[in-house]
């Protein structure tokens, strides 16, 4: 007992406040959730930058390859997801938008492999993603549906239903955003208890757990994250859809 008691103590889910600081009176904490959002961020905007020097040295009639290649392959396939999903007419306006937070959720998910905690599992990291599509969402409400559309939503098929529509939709930023974060944090909470239990027993043969946890489960998560988002700005839309 005494020795299941001691691995417990120590298990590390990673989450340390690295230094201190005061602001307005406020004590604040630098966690390895912001290094780590930092560290996902800056791969992001390096890979950016390769890729634009690339492209530009690329002439029109040249075949792409490697790097190049491959990110044209990406960008279509996120093209196509948004396309099939939003439609043609309004797929220009979101594409950026869908594709940044497609990159961003499916990197900080997978940053496991790489030794990071992913920023995924901090519920401060998903919940402002979700309120950024709860407000596109209800912008685009007003923008294609007027106010008089809005309320003849909310009062969608009787006007004593108007509380109940008005729950629904401030629920959809806490579902969006627990729904990533629980998913992407069990998977944190497993490995994280292997290694503590199992100690220097668990070295080479979790790396399958880390495949289906970080890469698998956390690609699944980006496509579905990504897929609502699409799914609740395009119903806002309405008949203008």
């Amino acid at each position: 007992m005494g020795t299941y008691m001691l691995a417990a103590t120590d298990v590390d889910f990673m989450v340390h406040g690295l230094f201190q600081y005061e602001i307005f009176g406020q004590k604040l904490w630098i966690t390895t959730t912001h290094v780590c959002t930092l560290i996902v961020m800056l791969i992001l905007i390096i890979f950016a930058l390769v890729v634009n020097i690339k492209i530009r040295k690329v002439r029109p009639e040249d075949e792409p390859k490697g790097l190049i290649n491959a990110c044209e392959i990406i960008v279509e396939k996120l093209d196509g997801m948004v396309i099939n999903s939003m439609g043609e007419k309004h797929y220009r306006g979101f594409v950026n938008y869908i594709g940044t937070i497609f990159g961003f959720i499916l990197l900080s998910n997978i940053s496991g492999l790489l030794g990071l905690r992913p920023p995924t599992a901090d519920y401060g990291v998903t919940f402002p993603l979700a309120v950024i599509t709860f407000c596109l969402i209800h912008y685009n409400q007003f923008k294609y549906q007027k106010v008089k559309g809005v309320i003849a939503g909310l009062c969608d098929p009787w006007p004593i239903w108007a509380p109940i529509n008005i729950v629904s939709d401030f629920a959809v930023p806490i579902s969006l955003s627990l729904r990533l974060f629980a998913n992407v944090l069990s998977g944190t909470a497993i490995m994280a208890l292997i290694y503590a239990l199992l100690s220097k027993f668990a070295v080479i043969w979790p790396a399958a757990l880390h495949f289906y946890f970080d890469l698998f489960s956390g690609a699944i998560q980006t496509y579905v994250f990504s897929m609502l988002t699409m799914t609740y700005i395009t119903n806002a839309f309405g008949e203008e859809n």
